[in-house]
């Protein structure tokens, strides 16, 4: 079977934008075709998702009406990460050998708005105020904290990182960095998360253009290899958003799992990734993924993020371009933003935030009602 590679990847710069969500979907198709100087055209398949803009196969009439295979994708925050598995899935199978994935989104502002019963929950679950993620994760923090020792000046450190990522990046919302002291003492959100801890419901686009290793010699390109991908959902006994309780037998998160088919699909361990993108919705979530992903053992990250490990120029730098901190979150595009960074990484075309000899690049993107989607690339 052909291997897969990523030979094309367009953004639109995350934040806030006059643009709808879909003219932001197209911007980033276009750029991502640019950038593998291909025409519409050529390509024979899309997936695509958006949560809050529309259907992403709106797109189609902006691009051109070609007949192309195109599903709608949509998997919560996992929606990029699960249009990239459903490409990598249609070229490895011998289907096709050309195609884009995109996500795209336009959140209006403030906190998202789940309604529980599209959730499986009783109405009353919101009106108690638990279906409010930022009450969810700041108690999933807390207790994490109890028992792996995780100090608050540690959750500061990580969104310090993120601002100082995010002023060194062009598709980044939040572009000047925030120091320790202002992020400590700005206001209480959710005990103890602060609300420079917390990213933001965004707008933005991303897209990618996948290619067999036989399409991209015959075309003339190159792009990194997707080495591995996987999308998995809760098991019982794991603790995720919108769980209305915490079971005395625990089970494996979904982001351990996924992270482990990927790690054994790709034939690597965390020991071999040089750089990675993980969820950080929130600095607590960035905490708690780091020994999800297998990236450091539980109650490591204190030592490792105070000796500035996961900063640029560290043993395993973390969220180079700002993460979701810095770059906001329209669920749609969320994931594949991750996998962009990897690919400008990669390619050794991150400029100001460049991790030196990159080779492996690793994306983990966690979502409701608990979910996970890994990418792992190699250059």
């Amino acid at each position: 079977m052909s291997s897969v590679h990523i030979v094309g990847a367009g953004i639109h710069p995350f934040g806030r934008h006059d643009l709808s969500g879909l003219d932001q979907g197209v911007f980033a198709v276009r750029e991502a075709l640019a950038d593998a100087g291909l025409d519409w055209s050529a390509i024979q398949f899309g997936f695509g998702g958006s949560s809050a803009a529309g259907n992403a196969d709106a797109v189609l009439p902006r691009l051109g009406l070609t007949g192309v295979q195109f599903i709608n994708v949509a998997n919560g925050c996992a929606t990029g990460g699960s249009a990239l598995l459903s490409g990598y899935w249609a070229i490895k199978s011998g289907e096709f050998d050309l195609g884009v994935v995109l996500g795209f989104d336009k959140h209006p502002r403030g906190a998202f708005n789940a309604d529980p019963e599209d959730w499986g929950l009783p109405a009353w679950y919101g009106e108690t105020g638990m279906m409010l993620t930022t009450q969810f994760f700041a108690m999933k923090i807390q207790r994490y904290r109890e028992l792996h020792g995780i100090s608050a000046r540690t959750l500061g450190l990580v969104a310090e990182k993120a601002f100082e990522n995010g002023a060194r990046t062009p598709h980044a919302w939040r572009r000047e960095p925030v120091d320790l002291e202002t992020i400590m003492g700005s206001q209480m959100v959710s005990d103890p998360l602060t609300k420079f801890m917390f990213c933001s419901p965004a707008e933005g686009g991303a897209a990618l253009i996948l290619a067999s290793d036989r399409k991209m010699r015959e075309l003339g390109l190159a792009g990194p290899r997707v080495r591995g991908a996987s999308v998995r959902t809760r098991v019982n006994g794991s603790f995720e958003v919108f769980a209305p309780a915490l079971d005395v037998e625990r089970g494996p998160s979904p982001t351990e799992l996924a992270s482990k088919a990927a790690y054994e699909m790709a034939g690597v361990g965390p020991g071999d990734i040089d750089v990675a993108q993980i969820q950080d919705t929130e600095s607590g979530a960035e905490v708690m993924h780091m020994a999800e992903n297998g990236l450091c053992a539980h109650g490591d990250q204190e030592r490792l993020i105070a000796e500035g490990a996961t900063r640029l120029g560290g043993a395993t730098p973390i969220n180079t371009d700002g993460g979701c901190l810095a770059c906001g979150e329209p669920i749609g595009a969320s994931g594949l933003r991750q996998v962009y960074e990897n690919v400008q990484q990669l390619r050794g075309r991150a400029h100001g935030r460049q991790v030196a000899r990159a080779k492996l690049g690793y994306s983990q993107v966690y979502g409701a009602p608990g979910l996970s989607g890994v990418v792992i690339l190699e250059a």
